[in-house]
């Protein structure tokens, strides 16, 4: 499987992304340590091959840099997907984190949208601003060229909210990438 690597860098930020779309996870690094968490989760339970090394000005918050790693991550993996053939375009996963429950669908054609429902029951983990995650969720959805949706369903507490919702992007990214013998997964015949 090749490795795509992408690089970013704003007044604000410079990231840089490796990315396999099948592999082990790699060295993951913002300076955000909770996006730190969610991304080793993606990587681990979707069986990729990520490396994310990011600097930001966290001075000021960690907005920039949160959004700038879904942008860069979202153009590593358009890259990776290339022509999209071969795959089963679509991946639904519905995960839960012990009293917390969240959803996610994806559709892989080039078809850029992302929808996100739900609340979490407190603005912050640590130093974590919650309102980010649906930020970085957009900026990885525009930036791969790709449907998402994503819900939490229910939940108690918001570790738990985040990290079932990390753990079902993974479970329905890996659905969607699973290989089929046929051509594109559409009666245009390109996805």
């Amino acid at each position: 499987m090749e490795t795509v690597e992408r690089t970013r860098k704003t007044r604000e930020t410079t990231i840089r992304v490796r990315l396999a779309l099948s592999g082990k996870p790699g060295r993951i690094s913002t300076g955000v340590g909770f996006l730190d968490h969610m991304l080793e989760l993606f990587s681990y339970h979707g069986g990729l091959g990520l490396s994310v090394e990011a600097k930001g000005d966290l001075h000021v918050d960690a907005h920039h840099t949160v959004e700038d790693v879904g942008i860069t991550l979202g153009e590593a993996l358009s890259e990776a997907l290339g022509e999209r053939k071969g795959i089963l375009r679509y991946g639904e996963a519905t995960i839960p984190m012990e009293e917390s429950l969240a959803q996610v669908v994806v559709d892989l054609a080039r078809r850029p949208f992302f929808r996100f429902e739900g609340r979490f029951p407190v603005e912050r983990v640590g130093f974590f601003d919650l309102e980010l995650i649906p930020e970085f969720l957009k900026a990885l959805a525009m930036n791969g060229v790709f449907t998402l949706h994503a819900r939490l369903l229910y939940g108690e507490n918001a570790h738990h909210m985040a990290e079932a919702l990390f753990k079902a992007l993974a479970y329905a990214l890996r659905r969607a990438l699973l290989a089929t013998e046929d051509g594109p997964r559409s009666t245009k015949g390109l996805l």
